[in-house]
């Protein structure tokens, strides 16, 4: 039991590092050419490979965690983000707008595989070592999902206040020695061998999931695709656009993210626990998610009434509102792949699974902007309600009884 809380301790502490720069680099991208000018549409647009390495890592990141360990997975990811961000500092601004973009667009790529890889191999790590926690697993997950995600807010603020106070270019050179340090010590401290196992031999043996797995997957590509269809670029164009400054959208965002993380990590206190681990989570994912779909909506019809309040903080007491529901939903999510996941490969489980995640991302980054061009923050609110009606409608296919090993339900 010591061994596996020092192995969850150090990758958890690994990855608060990394998702750190991982926020501070989307603030500072997003931010930093929304100022050059840049449309929302193609704003979206130079997340576009991020997303798509993504999914790939992921099912690429899943096989290689159970064929070289865990640790190595990790210093891959921290390895390429640090390449990314170097690539991006050459950016020069002399540079045509095409070659800028599609320079921009590449170096995502790279931080998009950095991302996904260090994700998987992260996640995985709690089910290899939860598997010796006694019970642990819904707790581990919670507080590793929701302390993440706080570090990634945390990463938003910093995005802002280092453009502000730095500039673009030596900022991404800060972010590159941070995640260095991190790499070196993950590198001395974890066990070299943890999560390996005998991979899949071919591609059907991969795609062979279960059918929780499968189902998971569709809701979560819905769930993520409804936060990111307003909340990466219709957001903060949106408050920008409002007369905020770079240091106060960054800042919001962080709060909201921080706090996002917070509920996440104290969500195994808001859902019903049961014996088995599935019979009383999943009605609850079915609740939260019901929930959830109703707020983009309420919050879409109060945008259309001329009310007393700006509509910026309308906007922001709606995000607030928001937030509850999410958390719970995604820590419930986060929870219930790794209760569906096979043991000897839930690296490949969870890869299969979060490339579903970065899909989602995919699809809302891009209607995010489209969206936005289109009709404003209004369009992207209805757009989120209609991807979080179809997460909640494949809900009530997930299957709420067995696959779950005994000893990790409580």
């Amino acid at each position: 039991m010591a061994s596996a809380a020092r192995s969850y301790l150090i990758v958890t502490l690994s990855y608060w590092g990394f998702t750190l720069v991982d926020g501070a680099l989307r603030m500072l991208v997003l931010l930093h050419f929304f100022q050059l000018g840049y449309s929302p549409f193609t704003l979206a647009f130079l997340f576009l490979l991020y997303e798509c390495a993504g999914i790939v890592a992921n099912l690429a990141g899943g096989w290689l965690a159970v064929r070289f360990g865990i640790p190595r997975m990790l210093m891959a990811g921290q390895a390429l983000q640090i390449a990314g961000l170097v690539m991006l500092s050459l950016l020069g601004p002399e540079w045509s707008a095409a070659l800028s973009v599609a320079w921009v667009v590449a170096a995502q790529g790279i931080s998009g595989l950095a991302k996904d890889f260090t994700k998987t191999a992260s996640k995985s790590a709690i089910k290899a070592t939860a598997a010796q926690g006694s019970g642990q697993l819904f707790r581990w997950v919670a507080w590793f999902t929701g302390s993440k995600n706080a570090m990634k807010g945390l990463g938003f603020f910093v995005g802002g206040l280092l453009l502000d106070l730095v500039g673009f270019r030596p900022a991404l050179w800060l972010m590159a020695a941070a995640i260095l340090v991190v790499m070196a010590g993950g590198a001395l401290l974890l066990p070299r061998q943890l999560g390996r196992a005998k991979p899949s031999r071919t591609v059907r043996e991969l795609f062979a999931k279960s059918r929780g797995v499968n189902l998971l997957a569709a809701a979560r590509i819905f769930l993520f695709g409804a936060r990111d269809v307003w909340f990466v670029v219709g957001l903060p164009v949106f408050l920008y656009a409002s007369g905020w400054r770079f240091t106060e959208v960054g800042g919001f965002l962080a709060a909201w993210t921080v706090a996002y993380g917070g509920i996440q990590a104290f969500a195994p206190g808001l859902v019903t626990r049961s014996d088995d681990g599935l019979s009383r989570e999943v009605p609850n994912a079915r609740l939260w998610a019901g929930l959830l779909a109703a707020v983009p909506l309420a919050l879409s019809v109060l945008l259309h009434q001329a009310g007393p309040w700006p509509p910026d903080l309308v906007v922001v007491a709606g995000l607030a509102l928001f937030a509850l529901p999410f958390a719970v939903n995604s820590s419930l999510h986060s929870y219930l792949i790794l209760a569906y996941a096979g043991s000897e490969k839930a690296a490949e489980d969870v890869g299969f699974y979060y490339a579903a995640n970065a899909a989602g991302r995919l699809l809302g980054i891009l209607l995010s902007g489209a969206l936005y061009q289109m009709g404003g923050l209004d369009a992207c609110l209805l757009g989120s309600t209609a991807m979080l009606l179809a997460c909640w409608a494949i809900t009530f296919l997930l299957p709420s009884r067995g696959a779950m090993p005994r000893g990790q339900a409580a």
